[in-house]
């Protein structure tokens, strides 16, 4: 909002904050003016007295109109006393002065939400970016609101931008895209620090969204993807020196038993012939030390001699 915008809001509430009991009692003393004039005119009273009577109950129902204000529970009204500020009224109802007292502003207590933006910042590795967050802020003295600055809500608006370019333009894309809780506590203090003499307190900044260029979000992908690659093959490595340390750790325990070696070489025949159709390679030098040549005649003659399924 621009602050060519805000004045026209700001005039608008002006000349619309006109509650609605005023209308109310307005109305009420012009229908019992009119009444009183016509029992008068019945009483034979002259035109004088009874324009006088019409005249004086119609600058009351006026100045009611122009005098009676009501602000809602979170609202306050700024009122200025011949352009000197005088008091904050409401929240409920309060009298004014007409044409002497004005109330240029009502102030809004409630928390406001701002989203704000970055867009085509340059972060320190000159990495152009679209930051988009969100400003949670309330007005903590409505005097300061309302005197210190001439738009409160565009004032906070401005320096939030501000901030956000400032700090994008000192960190790392890195630092930006994980660091995003570091960059609210940032912005917050920072936020804070130039709203504080506007009677305007931060209370938390988050951002929403970090967009970068196409082409340095492909790059960033390969990248990652890369990594995880190198990370698989790191594991796989990892996983087969284990497996040679584990079987260097056998072998010494099968060098000084070869009783054990043979069973563990029986116990491969068998895993292996269980399954129909299975095909067992066994080294030459195994079939040699541990006498296998023989026993896998004697099996290959079993299976011919098996009987043949139907």
């Amino acid at each position: 909002m621009t602050a060519k915008q805000t004045k026209a809001t700001l005039k608008t509430q002006v000349n619309l904050h006109i509650p609605g009991i005023a209308y109310f009692i307005f109305a009420l003393i012009l229908i019992g003016a009119i009444k009183v004039a016509y029992l008068l005119d019945v009483a034979g009273a002259p035109d004088l007295t009874i324009g006088a009577v019409l005249l004086a109950l119609a600058g009351i129902a006026t100045y009611i109109l122009f005098a009676l204000k009501v602000a809602a529970q979170w609202e306050k009204a700024v009122i200025l006393r011949l352009g000197k500020f005088h008091k904050l009224a409401g929240p409920g109802m309060f009298w004014i002065v007409p044409i002497i007292d004005t109330i240029p502003t009502w102030i809004d207590h409630r928390v406001m939400v701002t989203p704000f933006a970055a867009q085509k910042t340059l972060t320190k590795d000159t990495v152009p970016v679209d930051v988009d967050a969100v400003l949670f802020w309330v007005v903590w003295d409505a005097e300061k609101a309302a005197l210190e600055v001439e738009s409160y809500r565009s004032a906070v608006d401005w320096a939030a931008q501000t901030a956000l370019r400032d700090i994008t333009g000192r960190m790392m894309l890195a630092d930006i895209l994980v660091g995003r809780s570091v960059i609210d506590k940032e912005l917050q203090q920072v936020i804070d620090e130039r709203t504080t003499p506007w009677g305007v307190t931060v209370q938390s900044v988050e951002i929403r969204d970090i967009v970068i260029p196409p082409d340095l979000e492909d790059a960033m992908s390969r990248q990652a993807q890369a990594e995880r690659e190198r990370q698989a093959r790191v594991i796989l490595g990892e996983s087969e020196k284990q497996i040679a340390e584990s079987f260097a750790e056998a072998s010494r325990a099968y060098a000084d038993n070869p009783t054990a070696l043979h069973l563990r070489a029986m116990n491969m025949l068998f895993e292996g012939l269980k399954e129909k159709g299975a095909l067992v390679i066994v080294p030459s030098s195994a079939v040699d030390t541990m006498n296998l040549g023989g026993l896998s005649g004697m099996i290959s003659l079993a299976q011919q001699n098996l009987p043949k399924e139907k």
